[in-house]
């Protein structure tokens, strides 16, 4: 491997041929990364081979900007690039093989699979922990503003802050002396936060009274099917309210103050995993709904088993779906699957049907086979109300955006929203009475939890209210980052 020769001539290029634009990603930027990957190496031990090819793979890891200047798929340009060129500077098949694995292992979010790219992830974002991360992220600032994107003051302060906290060291040397210097740089970005912590997406006073109307609606609209059919016949459902109809049933306690119980731990769960605002409104939907049980009478409407399993899932589910519309959930039960989710190999429909067969087998051992068959009619025609209510969303949702702020859009989703996306090159325009103007712009594709949506439309919104952005129902949902725990 003649890696002196490579260097030079590399480094020649991306000198002389980088548009001048990329005040970050440009030759600086590979030799800062280069020192790094030299202090990285030495404190790792690795052998002169490997840091020959750890050395490559960075010097190579940002070369795609030479041919597109724009970010969206240097890797895969870089890659091509080392296979072409690599062989001619005695590297051979394995070698080009590992150095490609570098260089993918720097995209965002980074997905180290060894120690040698577990080191060039530290060393590509070695400045996050250093006393030059203010100058270097000014840098980063003015890249993004010469390729396009507008960036108000407190849109660059809620992104460095949301990235940093995101973001995390795998080598056990940048975790012992550049996490407490990123810490300190979090701190400080913290102290200038413009914004204060509020939300980032600002609701108007027409969203926030529909918020109120659908909440208060939902909670008497679920009320009214516990009360009115469900409990007075001695059926179920399935879910967290399942669980506490058949604790009410056997221990003849007080139903809205063990509906509460129930959901408090999967909302405390949900305040770290799925979100703050998500947590709260579920927290104040549940206390509601706790509150409407303890106080509302009970009051048969009918003696009609299938009436009764019929329109209680029918009020159940408009109820639930009425809460879901404003943004959180009056059954912790996909909470609790999502966190089930990170600890199995199952999907999460395959755990909610799972929890479901569960309490519907303890209803028929209890209380007869009838009565669990009628309350498992019971769910379905809540669930199908349910998605109904709220557009047809299942577990998981397909979103695709497309905008002529794509850069920024696909920087937030992966740096803010955690989530992978799937780029399709496109044009945009052709509108009634402009039909000859058009423009290239990417197609961005990516999967959620319906849990996300709202969130995922605030921020796209926030960026660009022009941006269209439609959704489409996926039955399932496997690989990827579909999976991983989500940061709201």
């Amino acid at each position: 491997m003649r890696f002196d020769e490579l260097k030079e001539f590399i480094l020649e290029n991306l000198r002389s041929k980088l548009d001048p634009r990329l005040s970050y990603h440009n030759v600086h930027h590979t030799e800062y990364v280069l020192d790094a990957v030299e202090k990285l190496a030495t404190e790792a031990e690795i052998n002169s081979e490997e840091k020959t090819i750890l050395l490559t793979g960075m010097l190579l890891h940002d070369y795609g900007f030479l041919e597109n200047p724009k970010a969206a798929g240097h890797e895969d340009r870089g890659c091509k690039t080392a296979e072409e060129l690599l062989p001619k500077f005695g590297y051979n098949k394995n070698q080009i093989t590992q150095i490609k694995g570098i260089i993918n292992s720097t995209r965002l979010p980074q997905t180290p699979l060894n120690l040698l790219e577990e080191i060039a992830c530290d060393a590509d974002l070695f400045y996050l922990g250093s006393d030059d991360y203010v100058a270097v992220a000014e840098k980063f600032r003015k890249e993004l503003i010469n390729m396009g994107q507008t960036l108000s003051a407190e849109q660059w302060l809620k992104l460095q802050t949301d990235f940093l906290e995101q973001h995390k060291y795998f080598t056990d040397f940048a975790q012992k002396s550049l996490e407490p210097i990123k810490k300190e740089n979090l701190k400080k970005l913290e102290k200038t936060q413009i914004t204060d912590s509020k939300p980032h997406h600002k609701p108007g006073f027409s969203e926030i009274a529909q918020d109120i109307v659908f909440m208060i609606l939902g909670v008497l609209l679920a009320g009214i099917a516990l009360k009115g059919f469900l409990v007075p016949n001695h059926f179920f459902d399935g879910g967290v309210t399942g669980i506490s109809l058949l604790i009410h049933e056997i221990t003849h306690f007080n139903l809205g103050i063990i509906i509460v119980l129930m959901n408090l731990p999967l909302i405390i769960a949900a305040y770290y995993s799925v979100g703050k605002r998500f947590a709260y409104r579920t927290l104040l939907a549940v206390v509601f709904l706790g509150i409407c049980l303890t106080f509302l009478p009970y009051f048969d409407l009918t003696h009609d088993k299938l009436l009764i399993s019929i329109f209680g899932g029918v009020f159940l589910g408009l109820g639930v779906g009425l809460i879901m519309r404003t943004g959180a959930a009056l059954d912790g039960i996909e909470v609790l699957a999502l966190y089930t989710l990170k600890r199995t190999s199952f999907t999460i429909t395959e755990i909610i049907l799972g929890i479901n067969i569960l309490i519907f087998s303890i209803a028929a051992f209890k209380f007869g086979l009838e009565t669990a068959l009628y309350s498992i009619l019971t769910y379905f025609t809540a669930s199908k109300t349910i998605d109904y209510v709220v557009e047809g969303l299942q577990a998981y949702t397909g979103v695709t955006i497309i905008s002529g702020k794509s850069e920024e859009i696909k920087f937030q989703l992966v740096n803010t929203m955690n989530k992978g996306i799937t780029v399709y090159k496109g044009e945009r325009g052709y509108l009634p009475g402009s039909y000859e103007v058009s423009n290239d712009c990417d197609i961005i594709f990516t999967v959620i939890t319906r849990l996300e949506l709202r969130k995922l439309k605030n921020l796209v919104y926030d960026i660009d209210p022009k941006a269209f952005v439609f959704a489409n129902t996926i039955k399932e949902a496997s690989g990827g980052v579909t999976t991983r725990r989500q940061h709201h």
